[in-house]
């Protein structure tokens, strides 16, 4: 009856696991890396960064073109004031309206404007770079995740059939104990292992659920979203692999040349130094051209209104008074000239240029050369720096490939040993020689041995692709 409901579970799990198979599309580690990489928060900020580097390259750039503004104004003055068309005092209330038009370019300004570019170009490298390393770590992550994935279903599957050998284990027992070849007390040891087993399928399956949120989580997809990773058959071990011969000086000096991070971190020594020169420019003189166009209107403004009067005046010919009429063009009267025509009359232009020569500005520009000069130093610290923790990431990486292989091997040393073990245990206990304590410990041990293997070989294949990666190979896995 046990043996029946166990085939029909495994059954069940089995048509389960195909329709959910059937109803969502498996995902490879590639295509898990891809979609992470288009949807990862941490990778989109990054985008962001390079964005907006590239509109400080742009901003610096416009800042070679001359500079254009317009202004207006308009109002009333009261109580004493200056007309600004006369710039005669008045007692009145007078209107006004004035427009302008400004226009600047800089003809030299020490070398600011050249460098500025020159630094944002290199910033902008450094933020793809920095964008390229926030990728790959994140690749790396999915990778362990993904192999964290497999190793939990693989443990999965081994738990399942181990329930099923113990489950095979009582039915055999229960044929002993009706033979009287062992108490019936052993069958007790047998319902203990099987609960054991009925554990270790519940953890298994708490691990594969919450490596499946973990890779969700990098590939910020939603907790309730269907996904379902491609299962290989089995997973091929290189096997030309030989961790012993791999030197940190062949790995360590390829990881210079891939890793972004080292390459971004001599980008802002070189943006650094461009500082220098950006603050040297605070001691030159600058030389700029400007311009202006203007006019104006004020209601105080009027034009006088002239008459044509004839008028005596009394000059001497040879010292005798002769009375002499002129004709002559007097004010009588004024007028408020038209707004258009004041605008008209009143257009002036300006042009000319500008020189800034820094004489004293209170150690402003000093303190920012030393401060330039300090941040080149700390850049180029930071990038020591970088180099010396890739050394060590790939020193660790070397190590742990070397551990991992030499526990691989013993886990599969370990494993022979213990099926050995257990074949002679399983004939005995068949015969009746052993009890079930001492098979269910051979059990126990082969049972250990091969969660053992397991979880050493991915460690191992994560190991080995970490090596990869620094290598600058792509992440990917040999399946069958």
């Amino acid at each position: 009856m046990t043996i029946k409901k166990s085939a029909l579970t495994l059954v069940l799990f089995a048509l389960t696991s195909w329709m959910i198979q059937a109803q969502t599309s498996s995902w490879s580690l590639e295509k898990c890396i891809e979609y992470a990489r288009q949807n990862n928060l941490s990778l989109r900020q990054a985008q962001y960064d390079i964005r907006s580097a590239e509109l400080n390259i742009q901003e610096n750039k416009y800042s070679r073109l001359p500079a254009l503004s317009a202004g207006a104004r308009a109002g009333y003055q009261f109580g004493r004031t200056i007309d600004p068309t006369t710039n005669s005092f008045n007692n009145e209330r007078i209107g006004f309206n004035s427009f302008s038009l400004d226009a600047n370019a800089t003809i030299y300004g020490g070398g600011f404007i050249n460098n500025s570019i020159k630094q944002s170009e290199l910033n902008t490298r450094a933020a793809r770079l920095d964008a390229e390393a926030t990728s790959n770590n994140l690749a790396l992550d999915v990778a362990a995740a993904y192999l964290n994935i497999l190793l939990a279903e693989e443990q999965l599957a081994n738990a399942g059939k181990n329930l099923e050998l113990s489950e095979d284990q009582l039915e055999q027992t229960d044929k002993l104990i009706r033979a009287g070849s062992v108490p019936a007390n052993d069958r007790l040891d047998i319902l203990s292992q099987i609960a054991q087993n009925e554990r270790a399928i519940i953890e298994a399956e708490n691990a594969v659920v919450i490596g499946y949120l973990n890779l969700k989580q990098l590939m910020q997809l939603d907790p309730e979203e269907d996904l379902k990773i491609v299962r290989p058959e089995f997973i091929e071990l290189p096997e030309n692999a030989d961790p012993q011969a791999i030197g940190l000086e062949e790995v360590y000096s390829a990881a210079l040349q891939t890793q972004p991070q080292v390459r971004a971190a001599d980008l802002r020594i070189e943006s650094a130094q461009v500082s220098e020169a950006i603050a040297q420019s605070g001691f030159l003189p600058t030389l700029t051209l400007f311009a202006n166009l203007n006019s104006n209107f004020s209601s105080a403004f009027r034009s006088p209104i002239f008459e044509t009067q004839r008028i005596p005046q009394t000059v001497f010919i040879d010292g005798t008074p002769v009375t002499i009429e002129f004709q002559s063009q007097v004010p009588v009267d004024n007028e408020q000239i038209a707004y258009t025509d004041q605008i008209d009359q009143n257009f002036g232009q300006v042009v000319g240029l500008n020189l800034n020569i820094p004489i004293y500005s209170r150690h402003t520009n000093r303190i920012n050369k030393e401060r330039a000069r300090i941040s080149k130093l700390n850049a180029e610290v930071g990038s020591v720096q970088q180099r010396q923790l890739l050394e060590a990431d790939v020193q660790r990486a070397i190590t742990d490939t070397r551990a991992s292989f030499n526990s691989y091997k013993a886990a599969q040393r370990s494993v022979d040993a213990a099926e050995m073990a257990f074949d002679n245990a399983q004939k005995r206990f068949d015969l009746g020689a052993i009890n079930t304590l001492e098979f269910a410990t051979a059990r126990t041990t082969l049972d250990q041995a091969r969660i053992e293997l397991i979880r050493s070989k991915y460690q191992y294949l994560f190991n080995l692709k970490t090596i990869d990666f620094y290598m600058g190979k792509a992440l990917e896995l040999n399946m069958n």
